[in-house]
């Protein structure tokens, strides 16, 4: 190998043609994950044993390029294992890790309301990782330096050789309690020890954001010490038993137990179990994992673009694009360029450590989108993005009085200024930052695609919905079932947009209804992992199937008054759609209101001829 690229290239094939995780190569070359990490990652190089080890399995495999580097330096020597395997370090589901998550989750339940627990969790969990990666690099750092004293002391002094320098009171050996730290004394040469685990858990997330500043309002959230009314908001032997929970030896969380990806997918499930123990509030911050892999599937991200998120709540969609782009294309070695923006600071922290955990590099900002949107370019216009995917607040009231002279100029060029609900004014906002040639997939309500039609009056929505088919950047809806997301039963779809559309699709609608897909949840239903890459293939294949699929022309859409609801289109066998009780519920109340504000306006009319009459 010549250099660090090529050696990272050489792996990512090499693990491709051999579909192997980069835990399974490290077991065939007899080195740690961490060190098949790092090297992929291009930190650092092979010796010559393990170059040649590498160089063998190239050949194995046949993958030609790269063969011959790879053992052009090694020695014949057999390669011997740096370290025995941990032992139980088989290949770990996710199951256990979920289980211990949730124990943890559980122990405090009780203290404090579902919707709140999570906010004490999380940085617990992040601090673990935090912790376990912290041990793993002075491992790394003592193979070099002779031993872990050494390692240590080098560190003190120079933080840069760590991903995150955590400060010893705030090591998870000190705060379980299994190694002592000699607290300082104070100026009255009293100790300074913690009263409690919740005080030490308070001082060690601060200090950690004292090394590292960039973690500040994400890891230092919550006082896990605070009181009220004389009491602990979260008792401290509940706390105790979070800590042993996630002192479990089976549930180590360094870079060589687990990787980012899995670790990351555990997490998912624990936001998932908090956003199901939170009801009305959970939407804001979370979309459920299925949708968000349907969304990157149907976008296909290429490494190496921006892709942007304005909503991002716990930046679950844009994980997922990474995820999707290094699964379609394995060997390379450009991520792509994320970036998203959260009103909430609480789903802000939640987002910033999903990125950590992951392992990615995710820009974030805090703000309103619509009222100061932060990605901006040095001009102050927009910043333009390859991809961008969104779950904005459905139906969210609109002032089109405070946007009517928006200084980004994204509503009046654009349909026109909407009124009473935003659904169009976030595709408007979502249109104004793609770029000349972008593509993306936002979450709405499905009245955002009916609301209007049909109606003999003028209506804002329609007319901003015509606007958007005329221009022909609506590549396609695809209805959702029922019950998925957090704050509603109601179905929802996903508008994909596309500023460039291909040939064959130009003109077109794709129209997907997967409304069938679903399997039955508590409390809420899901869409089926396997169902995720065909509805996706169906959708970008773009033909007509019958009871899935309506490809309609925009001449269409313009005769059904732009009416692009899937289930208008696409005709499925069976008993007639009716929706579930409470959605219909949900309806009925819709127009009850509807009509008493019909017979309102209708008796102010007639009053007047009513005296006339009596005169």
């Amino acid at each position: 190998m010549t250099n660090k690229a090529d050696l990272s290239t050489t792996l990512r094939t090499l693990r491709a043609k051999l579909a192997l995780t980069q835990e399974q190569l490290a077991e065939r070359l007899g080195v740690s994950f961490a060190t098949v990490n790092r090297w992929e990652g291009g930190q650092s190089r092979p010796q010559r044993a393990q170059a040649e080890a590498i160089a063998a399995l190239v050949r194995e495999a046949g993958t030609g390029e790269g063969a011959g580097d790879a053992g052009s330096d090694a020695e014949t020597a057999p390669i011997a294992p740096r370290r025995a395997r941990r032992a139980g370090s088989d290949a770990p589901t996710t199951k256990p890790m979920e289980q211990m998550l949730w124990d943890a989750a559980c122990s405090i339940r009780g203290e404090k309301d579902a919707a709140k627990f999570k906010d004490y969790l999380l940085p617990l969990l992040f601090l673990k990782r935090l912790s376990d990666v912290f041990d793993d690099e002075i491992a790394r750092l003592a193979e070099a330096y002779g031993d872990r004293a050494t390692a240590l002391e080098i560190t003190e002094f120079d933080h840069g050789l760590l991903r995150f320098y955590l400060p010893p009171e705030a090591r998870w050996a000190v705060l379980s309690g299994r190694e002592t730290y000699e607290w300082p004394l104070d100026a009255q040469g009293r100790s300074t020890a913690p009263r409690d685990i919740g005080d030490h858990l308070t001082r060690a997330v601060r200090a950690v954001v004292k090394h590292s500043p960039t973690l500040a309002s994400v890891i230092d959230m919550v006082d896990f010490a605070a009181e009220r009314n004389g009491e602990r908001d979260i008792n401290p032997a509940k706390l105790r038993g979070v800590v042993e929970t996630f002192s479990d030896p089976r549930y180590r969380l360094g870079l060589a137990d687990v990787q980012p990806d899995f670790l990351g997918r555990a997490y998912e499930y624990l936001l998932r179990k908090f956003a199901e123990g939170s009801g009305q509030s959970a939407g804001e911050f979370f979309t459920p994992t299925e949708v968000g892999f349907l969304m990157a599937h149907i976008l296909r991200p290429r490494p190496g673009e921006t892709c942007h998120d304005y909503a991002c709540g716990s930046a679950g969609l844009l994980i997922k694009l990474q995820l999707v782009a290094r699964e379609l294309d394995p060997t390379s070695r450009v991520p792509l360029q994320l970036s998203g923006q959260e009103l909430q600071a609480e789903s802000y922290a939640v987002a910033q450590m999903n990125a950590i955990i992951h392992d990615m590099e995710v820009t974030l900002a805090r703000g309103d989108t619509m009222i100061n949107p932060k990605f901006r370019e040095a001009n102050g216009k927009l910043r333009r993005h390859d991809v961008v995917v969104a779950n904005p607040m459905w139906n969210q009231p609109f002032a089109p009085d405070l946007f009517a002279n928006d200084p980004f100029d994204r509503f009046r060029t654009a349909g026109g200024v909407t009124s009473g609900k935003g659904d169009w004014a976030w595709l408007q906002h979502t249109l104004a930052c793609l770029a000349a040639d972008g593509r993306a997939a936002v979450v709405l309500d499905t009245g955002a695609v009916t609301r209007g039609s049909g109606s003999k009056n003028e209506d804002k929505e329609r007319n901003i919905r015509k606007w958007f088919v005329d221009k022909d950047t609506i590549d396609g809806v695809i209805l959702l079932p029922e019950n998925l997301f957090y704050n509603t039963t109601a179905a929802g779809v996903i508008v994909v947009l596309n500023k460039r559309k291909s040939t064959a699709r130009k003109g077109k609608i794709t129209l997907l209804n997967a409304s069938k897909h679903f399997r039955k949840g508590r409390p809420k239903n899901y869409l089926p992992e396997e169902d995720i890459k065909p509805l996706a293939a169906m959708y970008l294949k773009g033909e007509a199937v019958e009871g899935e699929v309506a490809v309609i022309t925009t001449q269409q859409a313009e005769e059904a008054d732009y009416n692009l609801s899937p289930s208008k289109w696409v005709g499925q066998n069976g008993s007639a759609e009716v929706g579930s009780i409470p959605t219909l519920i949900q309806q009925l109340e819709q127009l009850n209101a509807q009509d008493l504000g019909l017979t309102t306006d209708l008796l102010k009319l007639l009053r007047p001829l009513s005296k006339t009459e009596d005169a």
